[in-house]
């Protein structure tokens, strides 16, 4: 996450005395150290939150999240977590209204962009969630946008755009060609619009970097057939039966 920077400003007026100047710096010094000190606990609050999430301790979370809002209002992290621990428990009001509170306080914060742009899609605001994921990836500061790009062709693709999707993924692998979600996105738009060799290229290169999965298996066996290939059809068929006997594609070998 990009941390919200606060900047303190200390005027000094040229006609006012030495006296006054240095007594006005001193009295805001309290006032700075407070705002710090209630941002830093703010975000240790929010840390301590993210972890009971990740854990899925979400009313852990939540009261940690309200300790830190509590403490600094204006501390743009805590309200987009409180936005995803909403949307995990199914308040999706709320998980709304976090998010946008987040992006009120920092407009251009990439994280939160994505969060936001993953809870729209969740929700069926498709293309308004693609806004966000696209808003993330001008960020200059956005030091991974190929995620953004990435959840932009899941959203599309749920939505059966698969055009545009193929769009966003190529631009997320063109700035990291080793995302697996999006090279096995890749493979199967090919492969459904009839380009089997580039589908065929894709499952290779997903192979390479990540463990198969059914679904990556049984496209492979689909590709291979449509290839004639039957060495390489029977050995992803055999991988998927020793591997993932129960699957669904398992499954679908032997009909």
């Amino acid at each position: 996450m990009i941390p919200q920077a606060y900047r303190i400003l200390t005027v000094c007026c040229l006609l006012l005395t030495l006296c006054a100047c240095v007594a006005s710096q001193s009295s805001s010094r309290p006032a700075a150290n407070s705002a710090a000190n209630n941002q830093k606990v703010a975000r240790l609050n929010t840390q301590i939150a993210i972890e009971h999430l990740k854990a899925r301790e979400y009313a852990l979370a939540l009261a940690k999240l309200e300790k830190a809002t509590s403490v600094d209002p204006n501390y743009p992290e805590a309200y987009n977590a409180m936005g995803i621990v909403y949307s995990q428990i199914g308040e999706n009001e709320k998980a709304d209204k976090n998010f946008q509170r987040s992006l009120r306080i920092s407009a251009n914060n990439p994280v939160t962009l994505n969060n936001y742009g993953q809870f729209l899609c969740q929700t069926g605001e498709h293309e308004k969630g693609q806004e966000m994921f696209k808003k993330a990836t001008k960020n200059p500061l956005y030091s991974t946008p190929e995620i953004a790009l990435n959840n932009a062709g899941t959203c599309a693709l749920n939505n059966d755009a698969s055009e545009q999707a193929e769009i966003y993924f190529r631009q997320a692998l063109e700035r990291n060609p080793r995302i697996p979600t999006a090279l096995l996105q890749m493979a199967s738009i090919t492969y459904d619009s009839g380009r089997y060799l580039p589908a065929r290229a894709y499952i290779q290169r997903y192979s390479e970097i990540a463990r198969h999965v059914p679904q990556s298996l049984w496209l492979g066996v689909l590709i291979e057939r449509e290839l004639g290939d039957r060495d390489a059809e029977a050995s992803y068929a055999l991988s998927l039966e020793k591997n993932f006997p129960d699957s669904e594609e398992a499954g679908k070998l032997n009909p």
